[in-house]
Formats: structure tokens, sequence, C-alpha cells
């Protein structure tokens, strides 16, 4: 099969389920929303290779990870490569509750998580804001064809034209058909569908007040903050993913007592593995991988006021893009406030926590999506044109 004719996770294995090739491999429920791995350890005495080590196997094979008689068997390597794959998609979400790993014959049960869609709303305004479109293995990674872009948006026109089919600094449609003189033109922010293309966030960590690192993120696979260094061998078990690596600097860098150096030295030991940020077109989302907690806070927080746990090795969606974008066209209508979009990550202590700042904290990571920052720079824009044409318009009526 071609490299770019090649499935997916999801389609891969879905279709390895339905194949019925694989023992244990099947469907959990009626539905078919879960499905069971066999998921036996390879220290067990009644462990075979050729069976229980098949479906991993497979998966190496289709990556172009292994090939028989070229590479030495690896069987854990093939389980890890496949669990970590599982772990890294936001198409598949782990069922605890259901796993069965102390019978003879153990396993784990996935379930598969439906694709997001967001159809088009009825009755909107001329020009406004109508449909985002979404990434098919949207909230995932992006594809390895998805390159930053020195412009930090690209409105990709469908086969109908937008309005006279003249596309203006990339998400403005021009408006050209005939306005009363002494009226101002409505407000266009976005045209019929805006892919957002632009995967940059910004990201600065912040010890107890202080900031040690500021830099601005490159690649569309988002960043790891982490203790040290992503482990040897994660391209192996990554595969295509690029994500850029943001370590903790050394507590000894900066200005502090010596008891919290020493506090912030015990945690960083729990934060390897550290979280992984990504954006999507519909969403900037985290994973942890790390053992020490990790609280934040975000437009999606479920609270202001006490903590927000993430819980480790689960897809985390910070911030809904969709969302955004209509509380922006709202508020560029004047029907509510610009819509917030800046991120805040705090490793190992409670957090929103009312009882401490969070100068006082010991780290925290400050995460602003760039596409926000340059939709809201646009929208002030747009904002004083139409109070400079309304003003124009006041003049002219009144010369009148």
């Amino acid at each position: 099969m071609d490299e770019g004719a090649k499935l997916h996770l999801k389609e891969w294995l879905i279709a390895q389920v339905e194949s019925g090739k694989y023992e244990g491999l099947c469907w959990e429920d009626e539905e078919k929303t879960m499905f069971r791995i066999p998921w036996k350890h390879a220290a067990k005495k009644d462990y075979k290779q050729t069976e229980d080590a098949a479906l991993f196997k497979a998966w190496a094979v289709y990556k172009g990870k292994y090939k028989e008689g070229r590479d030495k068997a690896d069987p854990t390597m093939w389980k890890t490569r496949l669990r970590c794959a599982l772990n890294k998609s936001t198409d598949f979400q782990e069922v605890p509750e259901r796993n069965q790993l102390d019978i003879t014959e153990p396993y784990k049960v996935y379930r598969v998580e439906h694709d997001v869609s967001l159809s088009k709303p009825a009755a909107q305004p001329k020009h406004a804001f109508s449909q985002v479109r979404l990434s098919p293995r949207s909230p995932g990674f992006p594809e390895k064809q998805i390159h930053c872009q020195n412009k930090p948006f690209q409105v990709l026109k469908e086969d109908k034209p937008c309005a006279d089919d003249l596309m203006r600094e990339h998400m403005y449609c021009e408006v050209t058909e005939k306005q009363n003189l002494n009226q101002p033109p409505p407000i266009s922010f976005f045209g019929p569908s805006l892919n957002i293309t632009d995967f940059r966030m910004q990201v600065k960590l912040v010890y107890h007040g202080q900031t040690v690192t500021n830099l601005t993120t490159q690649s569309p696979d988002g960043c790891f903050i982490l203790q040290g260094h992503v482990p040897l061998g994660n391209e192996q078990i990554y595969g295509p993913c690029s994500a850029q690596q943001i370590s903790f600097p050394s507590p000894g860098s900066v200005a502090l007592p010596a008891s919290l150096v020493e506090a912030m030295n015990r945690l960083l030991c729990h934060l390897e593995r550290g979280v992984l940020l990504w954006v999507a077109p519909d969403g900037v989302f985290i994973k942890r991988f790390c053992q020490g907690r990790v609280y934040w806070s975000g437009p999606l927080a479920q609270h202001s006021d006490k903590p927000n746990k993430l819980e480790r090795e689960k897809t985390c969606k910070l911030l809904d893009i969709p969302t955004f974008l209509n509380a922006l066209q709202n508020s560029l209508r004047g029907k509510g406030p610009p819509p917030s979009y800046e991120i805040e990550l705090c490793f190992g202590e409670e957090f929103p926590d009312q009882n401490v700042p969070k100068t006082r904290k010991l780290i925290i990571a400050h995460v602003v999506p760039l596409f926000a920052v340059e939709l809201l720079r646009r929208l002030g824009q747009a904002e004083e044109k139409h109070q400079k044409a309304t003003l124009s318009a006041e003049e002219n009526m009144s010369e009148d």
C-alpha cells in the first residue's frame, strides 16, 4: 500500500477488530462503542508470542517499524508502541473499570471516541461566521503534511464563493454590494469557512513569581513541558510526532531561598515525561504523562475558584475553537465581551487556590495560543474601522 494511503490508527484498529483474525480482540458491546484488546504479560508462563503478540506485531509491521527476517523480534517494544499510540490518540479512551488484567486471558477495554462535527446553523446573518472546518482526525495531532504557516491564518474557499468571491487579509469578506452612503457597512469578520492553521503557542514558565522561560513553539505537533528530555527511543514509540521539548530550568538559576530550591527539586523529580500540549483545528488540548499532579485554569475549566486536576494519560480539552469563534463573533456585534483564551498550568500544587496567590506557587506555566491573539487583534481593528465608519456616517447626516 502506498504510504500516503495508509490508514490512521483508528481505522486500522477497527478493521482488525472486525476481521476476527486475533483471538480475544473483539467488541465489548453490541453498539460497537468499546472493544477488548488481549493484554497478556510476556512474563506469564503460558505466554505465546505467536498468539499473544500478534496484534502488536501487526501494528509494528504496518507502521514499518518491524520487518520479518531483517529486524530482531521485540514483543515488548511492539506492545509499548501500540500502547503509546493508543494513549497519544484522542480517538480512543481506556475504560479502566472494564479491564480484566488478573485473569487467565487478560485484556484491556478501550472506548472509540466519535469525531466532532459542527453543522451549519440556520438563519445566520449575511457574512456571519457559519462553519468551522474540522480536521478528520480532530482533536488529534495535525497530520505530517500540515506545517506552521508564516501567515497566521488561511481561509479556505468552498466551491461556492463568499459574497463576491473576494477575500481580504486572509479572514475578511469584501462587501462590494451597494451601500447606503449614510450608513456604515456591516462588520464582516469571518469568511464562510475558517481553518485554523497557526498551531503556535506562547509558553512562559514561572518559578515562584519569576519568569525563567519565555518562548514561542514552532512545531505543529505542539510541545512537551517536562523535566529533562523525552526518553531515548521516543521517536520509535511516537512515530512521526515531532513535538517541541521545553525542559524545566534548574531552580538554581533563579534567586530563591534554599528551602524553595529544595522543594522544587523534589517536585521536578516527579515531572519526567511531563505534559504534551497541542493546538488542533477545533481546540487546544493537553495530555499529562508525568507522575506529579498538574492543575489548570482556562476557558473550559470546570471551576474558577477551586482546583481543576488533569487526569493522567487522559486527553483534556482546554479551549474549544468553535465556542471561541462564536463568542468572538458575538463580541464583534456588541453582544458580549471578547472571549478568554489564556491557559495556566500549575505543577504539584492545587490551582486555582483562593488561599495562595499564583506568584507563590512553585511552578506555573502560562500558555497562550497565538491564533487567538491574532484574531482578537483583528477584532480590535474591525471595531476601530466600524467606529470610524459610524462617526463618518453621523457627520454626513449632520451636514445634510
